[in-house]
């Protein structure tokens, strides 16, 4: 469920994830109103729907929403799973574990002991600022065009920084100084073709710079990093590995993530 939705590739993974665990799911995509999430969720638990996906822009509103919601979840304030149960709607957050793993899973970077800069404030950096935390960077510095959304992030996560010996900071786009080992894009920008949101001080040569998007929409993101000297990655891997997450969450079982994700990207060449 999302706003945007007509891009989403998550029903071809679900569907394959379902053929390859022999489990039986129907998942589809539907766009919600911008005003209508809570009444969308509501209409679908009522036609027999067991639990969804949550896209841009209703991280927040899912998170709200949930009768139950997991510690990710909690801290986050954020949510991109929702589970259907007789006693209400159970909330969890994939997103930052699906990033971590296919960083250092799939493009086989560690991020421990590293400078991550986080660009962006909003559902996407709160979903996976946790687990990137628990990742134990050397530093993260969360930048967003509005400063004061990037601190209240920071400071909703202050004392998992402190557990994990990591030097976490807030500051305005504009305001980014220095250089650092992982960059990624958690802004809207991508989406709404609005271009790269910072400077290219921020790279260095072999910074492995990261889309939370995929597809078209990650593409200038992905140039910018190469003519640059970094090494570019999409969103589609934390997709799919999010994807994977949420489909353990609903159906006990995780599904070969990896075996997936290299048959999306040979669809996607096709």
């Amino acid at each position: 469920m999302g706003n945007p939705v007509e891009h989403s590739k998550s029903p071809w993974i679900h569907a394959r994830f379902a053929v390859l665990t022999g489990e039986p799911v129907e998942y589809g995509k539907r766009l919600v109103p911008m005003d209508g999430f809570v009444e969308g969720v509501r209409a679908f638990r009522a036609e027999g729907g067991k639990g969804c996906n949550v896209t841009v822009p209703f991280k927040f509103d899912a998170a709200r929403l949930a009768n139950f919601r997991s510690a990710r979840t909690n801290l986050a304030g954020a949510c991109n799973v929702l589970r259907f149960e007789a006693d209400g709607i159970h909330g969890e957050n994939t997103d930052g574990i699906g990033l971590v793993a296919d960083l250092q899973q799939n493009a086989g970077v560690s991020l421990g002991g590293r400078d991550l800069l986080l660009l962006g404030a909003g559902g996407a950096a709160a979903g996976v600022l946790g687990p990137l935390l628990e990742a134990r960077p050397r530093r993260i510095v969360v930048a967003n065009r509005t400063l004061e959304k990037a601190q209240a992030l920071v400071q909703s996560h202050a004392m998992l920084a402190n557990d994990t010996h990591a030097d976490l900071q807030a500051c305005a786009l504009h305001a980014v100084r220095g250089q650092f080992d992982v960059v990624i894009n958690g802004t809207a920008s991508s989406l709404a073709g609005g271009g790269v949101p910072v400077g290219a001080g921020v790279l260095k040569p072999g910074t492995l710079a990261c889309d939370m998007m995929y597809g078209p929409a990650a593409q200038p993101f992905l140039q910018w990093a190469s003519e640059h000297g970094a090494v570019g990655r999409d969103g589609l891997g934390m997709l799919v590995e999010q994807a994977a997450e949420a489909f353990q969450f609903w159906r006990g079982m995780r599904p070969p993530s990896r075996q997936v994700l290299a048959e999306l990207r040979q669809e996607l060449a096709r």
